[in-house]
């Protein structure tokens, strides 16, 4: 079996191209609903996946094998395996965690596979194409960055003497699970190296999809790296912003939709968003994020998402959304000259 190169995209999929190029950004089980939707619209999909995590089997294996955590980007994997017994199979397996209290118990097979990978070929963009060859992955699975990242937040209300203290609080599982407020976030280093594949993927879309997620851990680090932003920013993608449906206990407590956005667009002041994904019972006042929406030059598309599991889309109905908005404006990126008029 060759190795792909850097950047090359894989043999296995190098199919007749239906549908518009797709990036989806997240990590954990957001990006993976949004993936078992998006790839049921198009065959040209890149996840890109937030490298922070330090939970888990995958806080084990960054810590001792000083490796990117690897639980995220197996996860989107599986979301993406082909849906025939072979992808199956080796789907499961990929999940599968060893039992017991040995020194392997808690370890997701996936995760040890893709971290034995990296050290066989010397490159995370060759491991990753490689086990998505493996599971007959209906799209490519990528890092935002090349370096384990660490997410720092500003926290309110973790100091009962006073209430308006703002303490720094490190690491993804202590802010997704933060009994304050989150103010902020920032990225640990502070000007990551981006994954140079996914910046390409980007600069190459149509559609740029951020969301449904953690919004402070997994969606908003996306834009802290500088030059994904800029990519972002640069690229003639149009953005497609997908909101949760409920708030993260500890993470967006008390959060409206409304809020969701404004902390997004704090952080990423200069990113364009189109459209705005909510699922109609999610919303309080329509009006009112239709407003906010517009005030990021965007329109929001209201479309039942949810499934009957609490806090969780439904894949068919989050695709049939997905298709309805990229079928709306074409299946084309922005021109420079229609700079953002379509939706504003």
């Amino acid at each position: 079996m060759s190795v792909a190169e850097p950047g090359e995209v894989p043999a296995a999929a190098s199919t007749t191209a239906v549908g518009p190029k797709v990036v989806a950004f997240g990590g954990g089980h957001g990006l993976a609903a949004s993936l078992a939707a998006l790839r049921q619209v198009t065959d040209r999909l890149t996840a890109v996946v937030t490298v922070a995590d330090d939970g888990g089997s995958s806080g084990r294996m960054r810590r001792e094998l000083d490796v990117l955590p690897p639980g995220d980007l197996r996860m989107a994997l599986v979301a993406l395996a082909g849906d025939d017994e072979w992808g199956r199979v080796w789907g499961d397996l990929l999940q599968h965690r060893f039992g017991g209290s040995g020194e392997l118990s808690g370890h997701a097979v996936g995760n040890l596979l893709l971290a034995g990978l990296v050290d066989t070929v010397g490159d995370v963009v060759a491991a990753l194409d490689l086990v998505g060859r493996l599971l007959g992955a209906a799209g490519r699975v990528l890092p935002l960055s090349t370096v384990p990242l660490d997410i720092l937040a500003e926290v309110a209300g973790l100091d009962p003497g006073d209430p308006t203290a703002v303490r720094v609080v490190g690491g993804q599982v202590a802010v997704a699970t933060t009994s304050g407020r989150v103010l902020a976030v920032s990225l640990s280093p502070a000007a990551p190296p981006a994954c140079a594949a996914a910046v390409e993927a980007v600069l190459q879309a149509d559609w740029a999809v951020l969301g449904p997620g953690s919004w402070f851990t997994s969606v908003i680090p996306h834009l802290l790296v500088p030059d994904m932003c800029k990519a972002l920013v640069a690229s003639p993608a149009r953005v497609c912003l997908a909101l949760n449906l409920v708030p993260q206990t500890g993470e967006t407590d008390g959060f409206s939709p409304e809020n969701h956005l404004e902390v997004l667009m704090a952080h990423a002041p200069d990113l364009r968003v189109d459209v705005v994904l909510a699922d109609p019972s999610t919303v309080g006042g329509e009006a009112t994020l239709r407003d906010a929406a517009a005030g990021l030059g965007a329109q929001l598309v209201m479309r039942p998402v949810a499934a009957a599991e609490p806090g969780r889309h439904d894949p068919q109905l989050l695709a049939a959304a997905y298709q309805d908005i990229f079928r709306s404006s074409g299946r084309g990126g922005r021109s420079n000259a229609e700079g953002t008029s379509r939706w504003r």
